[in-house]
């Protein structure tokens, strides 16, 4: 194999070409289209539409993140997305795309496309296109990650490694907010601390809108590279940052995206086993503000929002931690007066 598909670069249609024909993945006479495809600030990723056969989509880890503060984790991740999607396979049928193969060496994921039509469940939220029953689907679908390893006892050995838990979410979202929010200093430290201590149940990690395509009603959910066997309170809170940020941005639309919030946690409660309801409830609304103010002054701000609100954000966020609420309905209350008042 030539030293040029060594050091591929998937985004790179030529040296694609060559490395596909290589591996015998496609015909020799098959000349696919490549789209490079936007929005992740982790990987290159690559659309394969293809002449013969299903679609497929190329991901390849990148060792430093497209942000614009510093941020590194390693590339062998992908193998953990890659283990996450087979898993998930069986967790959640039809709601994962399907793996089709990883190359331990460039670290580089195949799976198949999602069908058109489909649209990216962020982008229909941030057109103010809600849907209490998608939410509703959204807590139904994370219930059955939680609950996974009542079926499949070894997702604990599987998915115990948590580097990457740490090097794409502790660090950059906990630790690092907390150098710039020094009001929530010692709340998120010890939030830190006690993430770290819970090994409850399969955690995807990065539950959010942006990772969700909407096809043919279903939701399908992408993006598994930190998915962990951990605390699954963090799930919520990151998911729910995302609804109540929409809240924030689009007035109009406000009490559509706090109904959808409400919808999605009760969804997931009525789903969840009732073993794990009292470890999240407990977590889950300290989580969801820590998540909150990470979004606004962690590495990853939230591009959609200005400065005035993510100052805003921020100001609601610190003003309920002080206020150390029970679960997440208070949670979801106060938050709304807050807004309200504001």
């Amino acid at each position: 194999m030539s030293a040029a598909v060594r050091e591929i670069n998937i985004e790179k249609p030529k040296a694609l070409l060559r490395y596909l024909r290589e591996r015998q993945l496609i015909a020799e006479d098959e000349f696919p289209r490549f789209e490079i495809l936007a929005g992740g600030v982790s990987n290159r990723t690559v659309l394969v539409q293809r002449e013969r056969g299903e679609d497929w989509v190329l991901k390849q880890a990148l060792a430093k993140l497209r942000v614009e503060v510093d941020w590194f984790s390693a590339p062998e991740r992908i193998h953990r997305e890659a283990s996450g999607l087979r898993w998930l396979g069986k967790v959640a049928p039809g709601q994962v795309p399907r793996f089709l193969f990883e190359d331990d060496t460039r670290h580089i994921l195949g799976m198949t496309a999602v069908p058109q039509p489909h649209e990216n469940w962020k982008q229909a939220l941030l057109k103010g296109k809600t849907d209490q029953e998608q939410a509703r689907s959204f807590g139904r679908l994370l219930a059955k990650i939680h609950n996974a390893a009542l079926i499949y006892p070894e997702l604990r050995d599987e998915f115990s490694e948590r580097r990457f838990f740490e090097e794409l979410r502790l660090e950059p979202y906990y630790a690092y907010t907390a150098s710039q929010a020094p009001a929530a200093y010692d709340f998120l430290q010890d939030l830190i601390a006690e993430t770290r201590e819970r090994k409850l149940a399969l955690v995807h990690g990065d539950y959010s809108p942006k990772n969700v395509l909407l096809h043919d009603s279903q939701l399908i959910l992408l993006d598994h590279e930190v998915i962990h066997f951990g605390d699954p309170a963090f799930d919520i809170g990151f998911s729910l940052t995302h609804l109540l940020a929409k809240a924030l941005r689009l007035p109009r639309h406000r009490s559509d995206f706090l109904a959808m919030a409400r919808a999605y946690w009760r969804s997931y409660v009525d789903s969840l086993s009732s073993g794990l309801f009292e470890a999240v409830q407990g977590q889950a609304a300290r989580h969801t503000l820590a998540c909150i103010l990470a979004r606004v002054a962690g590495r990853s701000p939230l591009e959609y929002l200005g400065a005035g609100d993510r100052c805003r954000l921020q100001q609601v966020a610190l003003a309920l931690i002080a206020k150390d609420l029970a679960d997440i309905e208070e949670l979801l209350n106060s938050f709304e007066g807050s807004l309200a008042r504001s």
